[in-house]
This record gives structure tokens, sequence and C-alpha cells, in this order.
């Protein structure tokens, strides 16, 4: 029996910790970097550690443990992070993928895949150094400073740094710059003479976003007016009422805490309850009849996530054909069977309205996850779906990491919008990502759209997709009429040229007339995209990329919409001072002037970047509209797709196909995309709608196909050209971009690399370039690029591989070589 309980002792000994082990960094280098682990650490591969690197702190994901020591001396950890993996098997499996296939350092995955930056705080330290010490006892013994360039007053700021950092071990930037009233360059310098070290400080912080509430104790005593105020107050909320409340009624300040004083209110600090969506007014998206259309599109789907296999659909359904409410049934019944979905959506103004329907159908277990929340809601968003407290996900691209636990299925809405592709290191596209996240779950994915990619159509064709099919609107109702207008004879009856149509005018007056709604879609921002002089023929282009600012009239300034630079409106030419300076075209700020004067009386309201700033501008816009206090609504693509507004039953489109000329083997299915996309949102509700389609180019097959509803005329037509042209889906792409902010660097590179593609001869691969890119200076960098084309992913793949090692080989460095898989853009 001893021998038996000693067995049993041996067998439980845990085993010892590795000695090392390896952390992904975000970092631009295709490597992972080897720690020491100090005894009493016990990181895990998937969770997060605190490490040296170089002069800085970072956290990174540990990829790996393991003995084997490296052939440098190896720095130690400064803490473990997680106890537990943040990451588990199949998302760290799907980075090591992404990073793979993507060709993107794998700690910049990590970094992606985790919103976790608001537990991280970046800081820097300052102590005093020994040749500060000696500095300040001189200057205390001889009673001035030794021969120095300051001012008197810049060697007193000195001395006051150094005075405050003598009587501590170590303070935080911020700290000391405001009790020592210096700038960072007074603190640069100090470092640059040893005085003071500067240290990078930088550790986890606790990320739980809190408010002060307070809390009635008692309402005993006598009271004054204003302390009957708040007494009141609280007890007609219940007792508790958050802090900021109270200090915004009509009472001093000092009110409440004389309150406090008295025992009679308590001040707490409460974590803030997030709240993903209004439930609002809205109507369930499920209180109506299915279709037989959308029952057989459900159960496809339902069997599919019952057999417990991966599966790949694509839902084809026209405009108002309740792809949404699809989605919704599918996945309360995932989450009746105790698993989990996640819902992308292309764009954040459309998260608010989808989270809403989610509220409806599954209440508190929704999670949103998407860019314009706050790092610390991403965090706490991110925590809820990883302890298991919301199953059911909504965001954009992002959130097909969203940590959630027995995944049943996955779906992309508007598969085919380009706003799935990042356009950051590391260049993923969440469709692809979502495709292969269901494969390794063993999932369902489905991917929606009324218009879908030419490649997600083509697999379904070849039976890599099941295609679900819903031909009809919702109730029958019809598809719009579509009118096209020829803008070319509109200039030859009226002798000018005209943004809005006479037709397009009549339609919207009848609209207006019968009280019914109207939406007007040009995709361009601002007022004017173009000043010009007609002197000397100049533009006025941004300082830092080769592109044309645009004119906003009631802000006053001229914007680049690529970078971000402004600059006053021009007076005069800048190039040979003429005051003849010129407005060419129409943005979406004049269109609504224009508007604004033929219907005066109208209710007109606009919705591009300019207006919306946030989540709450878009859904006060689309509000407006809903509710009816809108009669027409201008605005850029952010109006195309998504939106159920009932009352809209005239759509123009004004110079949607000005993409046919972009240098872009997509600009036809884009166009056809949008047109398709913005067409859907006419007579939605009861009243038939009708679209007016103002075009250049009234026999273009994708204005032609558009107007028809005729998306496999399109897709057949279009895929004779794709596969004339070796085009995807036909071939993999991927562009790679040379850039450098020396004109004569970014030539260089380029030519050595172009050399180096016509020496080594890749079988089976197509490289055209070295050429200009599109827009050949962007955000001051100098651009060039190579296309390549391959039937063979594999081959692609391999010899983009080499490239990169050539290229560091010829010492370009890493971040001025994007390659970018699949590109979408080639701009």
């Amino acid at each position: 029996m001893e021998h038996f309980s000693n067995a049993r002792m041996l067998r439980c000994t845990p085993e010892p910790m590795p000695e090392f082990c390896d952390v992904a960094l975000p970092v631009p280098l295709d490597l992972a970097f080897t720690y020491r682990i100090p005894s009493g650490m016990q990181p895990v591969t998937g969770g997060r550690v605190l490490v040296p690197f170089r002069q800085q702190r970072m956290s990174g994901v540990v990829t790996a443990l393991h003995d084997r020591a490296p052939k440098v001396q190896a720095k130690n950890i400064f803490s473990v992070l997680d106890a537990v993996p943040v990451l588990d098997e199949q998302l760290f499996q799907l980075g090591k993928w992404i990073s793979d296939y993507y060709l993107a350092p794998l700690g910049e995955v990590f970094r992606t895949m985790l919103p976790l930056a608001a537990e991280f705080e970046r800081a820097i330290g300052y102590r005093i150094a020994s040749q500060g010490q000696m500095a300040l006892h001189l200057a205390g013994t001889s009673g001035s400073s030794a021969r120095s360039r300051k001012t008197p007053d810049e060697q007193l700021a000195e001395f006051r740094v150094l005075d405050y950092l003598a009587e501590r071990e170590g303070v935080r930037e911020e700290t000391l710059r405001a009790a020592t009233k210096v700038s960072k360059s007074l603190l640069a310098g100090m470092v640059r003479k040893k005085w003071i070290a500067r240290e990078d400080v930088s550790d986890v912080r606790d990320a739980t976003r809190t408010i002060k509430a307070a809390l009635l104790k008692s309402a005993e005593g006598k009271l004054n007016s204003n302390q009957q105020v708040l007494i009141e107050t609280l007890a007609a909320a219940g007792g508790r009422v958050a802090v900021e409340t109270l200090q915004a009624l009509p009472v001093p300040r000092t009110t409440l805490g004389t309150l406090v004083k008295r025992g009679l209110v308590e001040i707490v600090e409460e974590p803030v309850a997030f709240t993903a969506a209004s439930k609002g007014t809205r109507p369930s998206p499920l209180d109506f009849q299915f279709n037989s259309a959308q029952r057989n599109a459900l159960m496809r789907i339902e069997e599919s996530v019952h057999a417990g296999k991966f599966s790949g659909m694509l839902l084809h359904g026209v405009t108002g054909s309740g792809k949404t409410a699809v989605y919704l049934a599918a996945m309360r019944s995932v989450l009746d069977a105790g698993r989990s979905a996640i819902l992308l959506v292309p764009e954040i103004g459309l998260t608010p309205a989808v989270a809403a329907d989610l509220h409806h159908v599954f209440g508190e277990e929704v999670a949103i996850l998407h860019s314009a929340l706050s790092d610390p809601e991403r965090a706490e968003q991110w925590h809820r779906i990883k302890r298991g407290e919301a199953r059911m996900v909504v965001g954009t691209r992002s959130a097909v990491f969203a940590p959630v636990s027995n995944l049943a299925l996955m779906i992309v809405d508007e598969e085919q919008d380009s706003s799935y592709k990042q356009e950051e290191t590391p260049r993923y596209h969440a469709r692809d990502v979502a495709v292969m996240r269901a494969k390794r779950a063993g999932a369902v994915v489905v991917l929606g759209s009324a218009t879908p990619s030419l490649e997600s159509y083509f697999n379904a064709k070849k039976n890599k997709y099941a295609l679900l099919e819903l031909p009809d609107r919702v109730e029958n109702r019809p598809l719009p009429e579509v009118e096209i207008v020829d803008m070319r004879l509109e200039f030859q009856e009226t002798g000018k040229e005209q943004v809005i149509s006479r037709k397009l005018v009549e339609e919207i007056r009848q609209r207006l007339e019968r009280k019914e709604q109207a939406m007007v879609l040009l995709n361009r921002r601002g007022y004017s995209p173009v000043a010009l002089c007609r002197s000397c023929g100049n533009r006025m282009e941004c300082q830092n990329c080769a592109i044309a600012m645009t004119h906003h009239k009631r802000a006053n300034r001229m914007v680049c919409h690529y970078c971000g630079f402004m600059a006053p409106v021009p007076k005069v030419c800048g190039e040979c001072g003429s005051e003849y300076v010129y407005f060419l075209g129409t943005g979406s700020e004049k269109l609504e002037e224009l508007l604004h004067g033929l219907f005066p009386q109208a209710r007109i309201g606009r919705l591009d970047r300019d207006t919306v700033r946030g989540n709450e501008d878009f859904e006060r816009a689309l509000n407006a509209l809903n509710e009816g206090e809108l009669d027409l609504l201008v605005g850029t693509q952010m109006i195309a797709k998504g939106h159920d507004i009932h009352g809209v039953t005239l759509v123009g489109v004004v110079g949607a196909d000005a993409a046919l000329g972009f240098p872009d083997f997509r600009a036809a299915e884009r166009t056809f995309q949008l047109l398709t996309q913005v067409a859907g949102r006419a007579g939605r509700g009861q009243t038939p709608g009708k679209v007016v389609l103002q075009t250049y180019f009234p026999d273009h097959y994708a204005v032609q196909y558009a107007a028809q509803h005729d998306f496999v005329g399109f897709y057949e037509k279009e895929l004779r050209f794709r596969s004339w042209m070796h085009y995807p889906p036909y071939s993999a792409l991927a562009n790679v971009l040379v850039r450098s902010d020396k004109l004569d660097e970014a030539l260089r590179w380029s030519g050595i690399l172009g050399k180096w593609f016509e020496k080594t001869r890749h079988e089976g691969i197509r490289v055209l370039g070295p050429a200009a890119a599109p827009i050949v200076r962007l955000k001051r960098d100098y651009r060039y690029h190579f296309v390549l084309k391959s039937a063979s992913r594999e081959k692609l793949n391999a010899t983009l591989r080499s490239m990169l090692v050539y290229a560091s080989q010829e010492k370009i460095p890493r971040t001025q070589v994007i390659v970018d898989v699949d590109a979408v853009w080639l701009m």
C-alpha cells in the first residue's frame, strides 16, 4: 500500500517548467524571440507575457515552451500576463495560417486578433543618474553650474528636474513634467548629457470601466433645500444615482460632499454596464411569415449545423428578400442548441441596427466588436465573449476573431464588400478568414449578398459552396423599375452640364407631393473634387499625395481624403498668382445645396463621412428618415446597402458610373454592385419603388445588367473577360508595393526586385511591373508596384516568400515592401 501511495505522489509531481519560451511580438519581423523563464513564473502557450525588446517593454504571445538555449544570451521575461491562453488552439492555429498565407509577421497577426490594448499601458519613466547627482552636488557647493550653453531659465529648469528626481526612485514622464513644468525636448537633452536615465516602464493595468455612484444610506436629520433636492432625487431613483447625474442638478457641487461627511450618502465605484444597442421600438425581424425560399434556405443551414461538419454556403438573395431574417433564425437555432455564432457586417454604421435586431431575438447574449468602440469597451466585450456570457457576436471584420467557444455558425453579410479586406498588416480578408475558421472548427459558414463577388459565385457554381437562392422580395413586393437617363443627351438638349437631370427633378417633385421619400446617391464627398487654375492649368494637389484636394465649402477648406491634410481655400493660383481659380465637379455637399435650391420646402439630410463622426450621427440620420422627419436623403455609398426604410419609393443615382474609368479590373463589378445595392433601397414598403439612373455610359454592360436586376447575366459576361486576362477567379493575385519617401530609393529598390523577378523566372507566375502605382505618391511615400498572377496559390506564395528573403539580403527594409495577397485594390 505504501508503494502505491509513493507512486501516486510521483505521478502527481508537476513537471518542471521549461527554461525558455518563444514569443511573437508586434514588430515587422518574421521571427519569434526567445526569452528565459525566471523561476516561479509559468507562461502558457497562447498566453501573453511582458518582455524587454530593445529599449522598450512589449507584450507578446507565447508560441512555444522549450529547453533549447539560443545562440545569444536570452533576456528574462518581466511577467506573465495570462494564467490561461487568451488564444485557444483553434485561434492560435488560425493566426499561424494567416501569417503564412498573407506573409505577415505572426506577432502583428496576434495583436490584430486580440483587442486588449486597454490592458497594457505604455509609459516612460525617468530617474536621476550618477552624473546628474554629481551636477546637482556641484551646483549646491559652487552656487552655480558649470559653463553651459543653456540660458539661465533652462539651467534652472534642469535643476528643478534633478531636485525632483533626487528625492524619488523613479517618476513617470507625465508626473515629472507636470511637477517641474519642463518640455520633452529639455528632458531629451538631459538624457543625452547622461544626467537622467529614460526607461520604458510600460505595464499591465486594469481596463475595467467604472463609474462613481451615490448610494442613499439615510434620509434622517435636518436638510437644507439643496440637500433635500439630492436626497429626493436619490430616493426617487431607488437609492442609487450616478454622481455625474447628481452634479448636473442645479445645486452646488459641495452639497454632495456634505451629505457624504454626514453619512447620509456613500460614494462607491462600480463597473460600467456596456449596452450593445438600444432595443428601441423596432419590430422583431422574425415577426412575419417566411416564404418558401426563406424556409428552404433556413432548413439547409440548420441541417448543415446539426451535421457538425464544415460546410460553405452562398446565400444569394435579391435586395429586400429577407436575408437578415434567415441569418437571425439560423443563429437562434444555434443558441437554442447551446452553441455560438458570429455575424459579420461590412460597415460600422450597420452594426447598431443589426445589433438592435439581435437584441430583440437574443437579449443579453449579444456582444458587438468593431473599431468605433473605445479600447476599454473592446476589451470588455472580448472578455464577455471569452467567459461565455455572450454567444452571439456581431461586428465588422475584426469580429471574425471573436473568442467564442463551440462555434457552430459564421455569417458574412454583404460578403462582396471591399471593407472586409484590411489595408494594414496583416492584410487579411475577413470573408476568407471566416471560411478558414469555420473549416477548422467544423462549423457552417454562410456568405450572403444580393451581388456576390465573382469569386464566391464561381466557387458556388463549382460546388465548393452550396448555393441558396432567394429570388423574390418578401411579401412578393416587386423589384423597383429602373429608368436610365443618358446624360450625353441631357447635355445636347439643355446646352449645359447638368448635375441633376430633368427626369430626376420631376420624379423627386412627384414623391414630395405624394409625401413619399427619396434617396439620392453621389459617391463623392465634399463640394468640388478639383480646384483648377484657368490661366495656367495647375490643379491644387495635396502636399503629401499625388491627388487633387477636395473643396469643402461648409468647412471652408481644402481636404485630402487620403492623408487628411488640410489647407485654406485658394483665392489665387499657387503657381501663377491668377485669381481665376475654378472649382470643378460635384460632391455630396454641393448636391445637397443644389437640391435645397430646387426644393426649398423639402427636409433634406446628408449622410457621408463628413456628417457622420460616430454611430450616433449615423443612427440619427437613418432614424430621421425612418420616422418620416426627412423627405430626402443625399449620401455616398454609406446609404447604398443594408438599410430598410419602407417610406423610400425613389432612388436617384448621380455619377455612380465614374468608377468605370478607374484602372482596375474590378471596376465593372464594383459599379454593378453599387448600382444594384442602392437601387435595392427603393420600394421596400407597400408602395412600389423606382430608380432613376443617370449615366454617361448607358450602353455599358454593368449599367444595363444592373437596370435589369440581372446578376447572372453580368456574372457570365464579366467572367469571360476575367478568363481572357487571367484575373481572379481564374488565378490567384498579389500586389507587391515598394515605397519610400525618397524617389530615388523607391526607384532603386523596385529596380532591384524587378531584375530579380526577371532573373529567377518562376514557372507559372506572371509578373507585371515594376510600374508607378496609380497614386504614385501617397502620404509622402513614392510608390511603385508589381502585380503577380498565378493559377497556383502555392507557387505564388513561395515566390513572394523568396522575394522577401532576397529583399532582406539587399537591405530593403521589410516595412517598405508591402505584400498584399488577394489584393482587392491595386491602387
